[in-house]
């Protein structure tokens, strides 16, 4: 079991799962992910990454080539019903009845799972997506803000252990958005784990506990957010000069320093042992004066970029 694997009792566990479709297109090289139990969990990769084929296998829509999944426990294959039951999909695209109402939509779907009606829940999710008040209204009268909170209720429907949310808030207002993650954190609170694939990174950023970084069908790593911003991440000082610089001066060598700007900007690339006091003490004998200063700390866009090369996030894969 790889490094990836290695967490106890997980509540997901993909172990050597691949797809390849019959013309011999690769979709997913053979991957290794354990996720923990409550955590969220976001998925990043540009288009085509693999992000949408991998959370298919696991709800059962794409048939893996090679693998095994395990949903709590339950084999996703021999035992599909019940890890199917466990688990909630919000997919990048509306898969309703237009001429159902919300209210029915979404009892429909949890009744699809063997769920009764329980009439109470259903009300508080959508009470929580700011449906109630159109429970009644067929789905091709809302607009595509209300429409996405549908397909999120649909997948809470039957109350998951597992939510997979493929890019849900891509295109949408801001208020669905701010609804969304708000829901997120009350879903964890209950020990919903929650997987989501984003374009928005600061989101994967702010809401995380950890990172995968998935590119042309192979996961590049997984990782806790803290511990790849502190592996990966870099931090910098910028220095505006006084007067430009031709070269560096004999008595910075040794230092990570680098002229910008035709030598009106001086940056200090900060690695290990922060020695800002030093350099500045430093440029303030050699006579090197500055009439400004900012500090840059790496974001985890431009760690992703720096991963595959590619500064865009998709929403599709």
């Amino acid at each position: 079991m790889s490094a990836a694997t290695n967490l106890e009792n997980p509540v997901l566990l993909i172990e050597g799962v691949s797809k390849t479709y019959a013309s011999g297109t690769v979709a997913l090289q053979p991957v290794d992910l354990a996720i923990r139990r409550g955590e969220i969990f976001a998925l990043l990769g540009p288009n085509g990454a693999g992000k949408t084929t991998l959370i298919n296998i696991v709800c059962g829509i794409v048939t893996a080539s090679a693998g095994h999944v395990t949903v709590a426990g339950h084999d996703a294959v021999r035992d599909f019903r019940q890890a199917r039951r466990l688990v909630g999909l919000v997919p990048q695209e509306l898969n309703v009845d237009m001429f159902e109402t919300v209210l029915a939509t979404v009892t429909f779907s949890r009744r699809l799972f063997g769920r009764s009606g329980h009439a109470a829940y259903i009300e508080q999710v959508l009470r929580d997506l700011s449906l109630w008040d159109k429970r009644h209204a067929k789905i091709l009268e809302l607009s595509g803000g209300m429409k996405r909170r549908v397909l999120i209720a649909k997948a809470l429907s039957h109350e998951p252990d597992v939510l997979f949310l493929d890019e849900p808030t891509a295109g949408v207002d801001v208020a669905l958005r701010r609804d969304m993650w708000g829901l997120v954190h009350r879903l964890r609170e209950r020990g919903v784990t929650i997987i989501l694939t984003t374009h928005y990174i600061e989101e994967a950023e702010e809401m995380a506990d950890r990172v995968g970084v998935i590119d042309r069908g192979r996961l590049l790593l997984v990782e806790d957010k803290a511990a790849l911003m502190a592996k990966l991440g870099r931090r910098s000082l910028t220095l505006a000069l006084d007067r430009p610089l031709a070269a560096l001066p004999e008595g910075l060598a040794g230092w990570p320093l680098v002229l910008e700007e035709d030598g009106h900007r001086l940056r200090y690339d900060i690695a290990g042992d922060d020695r800002t006091a030093a350099l500045l003490a430093e440029l303030a004998t050699l006579g090197i004066g500055f009439s400004g200063l900012e500090t840059h700390r790496s974001s985890l866009e431009d760690i992703f970029v720096s991963l595959v090369g590619r500064p865009e996030v998709a929403s599709a894969a």
